[in-house]
């Protein structure tokens, strides 16, 4: 059930959605309300979403929408998420996790409607399918940092593994496939990326899943991140916080080649669909960014691990 129009500004607040949202999700909540197949969807999703709460790798795949639902269809999955945020709050408060951990981590779903405006004008979520993670227990926010609990896959757990023997699980033998791992999310509107906020964050983890999650163990720190591109460091000076945060990660090999511009233009510009030419150069990064493009060159995707 969704929270009544008079108490959704409430609830739309504690998971920092940005003021000049709040009227629209309340008009449009009457809207979706009065559709029958739109409740009907919303019940499967959130059926869906908190089936097997806490499972890793157990968020489910929602449906695209058709864009002439409109503003409905960008922020059906809004409603979702405050439908099942009484089940996360249950989840989170049956482990243990303390309160501001829990608002932290939900939060994110406000940050990415402010990244949504910032790129489109207007209320949405570019990607609703990523806050599954968020509100079935399987990523947290502590610090700059998110951990996703995880299990490594073929590729990394194999570069793990041959990473030498003990690293990363436990005395005596090598991670591999199929053990667990935490996956580094780096978040917009956090600060600087410094050493100083990596060090604590990682030391906030390290603590925060021995105790809420003794019965995994988690050893090995994984990141697929643009911002791993060993290229940057030819634009890059050695002390800045990027290289500074790829210093951490030893680079797994075995991963495809292909190119992925659109998504460091999306990160560091707003709008992944900003042409090349009309790229500002303002900092470091965005010259990086957009100059590597500009001279004929492309990003890719970095993939590396360190153990905890």
């Amino acid at each position: 059930m969704l929270p009544e129009a008079d108490e959704l500004p409430e609830v739309l607040l504690d998971l920092a959605v940005p003021h000049e949202d709040i009227n629209g999700l309340v008009a449009l909540r009457d809207r979706l309300w009065e559709d029958a197949e739109a409740r009907w969807l919303l019940d499967r999703c959130v059926d869906a979403l908190v089936r097997d709460m806490g499972k890793p790798g157990g968020t489910p795949e929602f449906p695209v929408l058709p864009e002439g639902l409109g503003e409905l269809g960008r922020c059906f999955f809004v409603y979702v998420y405050v439908a099942a945020l009484p089940y996360a709050r249950e989840y989170h408060r049956g482990r243990g996790i303390p309160e501001e951990v829990s608002r932290r981590t939900l939060a994110d779903l406000g940050r990415h409607l402010a990244v949504h405006r910032r790129a489109r004008g207007g209320r949405g979520l570019a990607v609703p399918g990523w806050h599954g993670l968020h509100f079935r227990g399987e990523l947290y926010q502590l610090g700059r940092l998110q951990f996703q609990r995880a299990v490594l896959g073929e590729r990394m757990g194999g570069a793990v593994a041959g990473g030498g023997a003990g690293v990363g699980a436990g005395a005596g033998r090598a991670a591999g496939p199929g053990d667990p791992c935490l996956n580094l999310h780096i978040t917009d509107y956090r600060g600087p990326l410094s050493p100083e906020a990596c060090d604590r964050s990682l030391a906030l983890a390290r603590e925060f899943f021995a105790r809420y999650f003794p019965e995994e163990r988690y050893e090995t720190a994984v990141c697929h991140s643009w911002l791993l591109d060993p290229q940057l460091r030819h634009y890059l000076p050695a002390d800045s916080n990027i290289v500074r945060f790829q210093d951490r990660f030893r680079q797994a090999d075995g991963y495809g080649r292909d190119p992925d511009d659109s998504t460091p233009v999306g990160f560091v510009f707003g709008d992944r669909d900003l042409a090349v030419d009309r790229l500002p150069r303002r900092t470091r990064v965005e010259r990086a960014v957009g100059d590597h493009l500009r001279s004929g060159g492309h990003w890719y995707g970095g993939h590396g691990w360190f153990s905890l």
